[in-house]
């Protein structure tokens, strides 16, 4: 039996029993499921299986020593022929990141929208002072923390990992409760993250929006059932990523997986591959800063009034 039939991607758009409430509370699945059926863990687990298939190849385009630990004991180790676009947005991702990581002076932030089995925490060496937040699946990442603590994957000295469920209640207040400042550059990347609908993926970049310090980066993989459903964005996806990226102050770009691929000397075929690989840029202030800016002018404006009063 192949790969794709012991471990189909399981459609994002099959999620059961999910409920979508917004205080910065994003989609999360009520249904009470197990391993075997359970789709977020499914979809988490063929993942990491993509990525343990890669690793097997005679010159992978990355290792991912952790992955093999999610997959069943009697998954066949078959390489997969084909270079698949989810690898290929892994390797791109894993290099813009590292690349911008080392870029930052002092603390380093980085916020990663998963499925819950990411193993970027443990298998990248981050530099000292970076704190990384993971957003994903309650009920996912307990499962792979059990994992991975037993095969011994830590994360690098000098690092800090915080888990946020994706299940939290305000996921803003969580992440600034664990330490997060948006008066300090960060990085925030998605893929594999569960999304049922557009409407949602608007909702963490709104999130983002106002978390993210001017000048910092939002990249990732957006899977191709947001667009979809539509034949209007279908039409022309550069120009609907465009506005609706602007629409919430970030400037982006579309990134080609074959052009990916032919930078890493890999051949690729897009064949039916219709997700949206992107970077993005912040434009806006954060939060943080406006209110940093409004305290800073009110003290000045404070100051102003009792010389007033000195000079009379």
């Amino acid at each position: 039996m192949g790969f794709a039939q012991a471990f189909p991607v399981t459609s994002i758009n099959n999620l059961p029993s999910l409920v979508c409430t917004f205080k910065r509370k994003l989609c999360v699945s009520t249904a009470k499921l197990s391993r075997d059926n359970d789709p977020l863990l499914l979809s988490a687990t063929a993942f990491a299986s993509l990525r343990y298939s890669e690793s097997l190849r005679p010159e992978p385009l990355f290792l991912d020593p952790y992955a093999g630990c999610f997959v069943r004991d009697n998954t066949p180790e078959d390489v997969i022929q084909d270079l698949h676009p989810y690898c290929l947005a892994a390797k791109f991702i894993d290099d813009k990141l590292l690349h911008t990581v080392s870029l930052i002076d002092g603390l380093k932030q980085l916020v990663f929208f998963t499925d819950g089995m990411d193993t970027r925490p443990y298998r990248l060496q981050w530099p000292t002072s970076t704190i990384i937040f993971d957003i994903s699946p309650e009920i996912v990442f307990k499962f792979a923390a059990e994992k991975l603590k037993d095969v011994g994957a830590k994360i690098p000295k000098g690092c800090i990992f915080c888990h946020i469920p994706l299940e939290s209640s305000d996921l803003e207040q969580a992440m600034q409760f664990k330490g997060y400042n948006g008066n300090r550059p960060s990085i925030w990347v998605l893929q594999g993250f569960p999304m049922m609908t557009l409407a949602n993926f608007e909702e963490v970049l709104s999130m983002i929006s106002s978390l993210a310090m001017k000048g910092s980066l939002f990249l990732g993989e957006l899977p191709a059932c947001l667009t979809e459903t539509d034949p209007e964005i279908k039409s022309n996806i550069r120009q609907w990523v465009d506005k609706l990226f602007m629409s919430k102050g970030f400037r982006v770009e579309m990134i080609k997986y074959e052009g990916i691929a032919g930078s890493y000397g890999k051949d690729f075929a897009s064949g039916h591959n219709n997700s949206i690989l992107f970077v993005a840029e912040q434009l806006l202030h954060s939060d943080d800063q406006m209110e940093s800016w409004r305290r800073e002018f009110q003290r000045i404006e404070n100051e102003g009034d009792e010389d007033g009063f000195e000079e009379l």
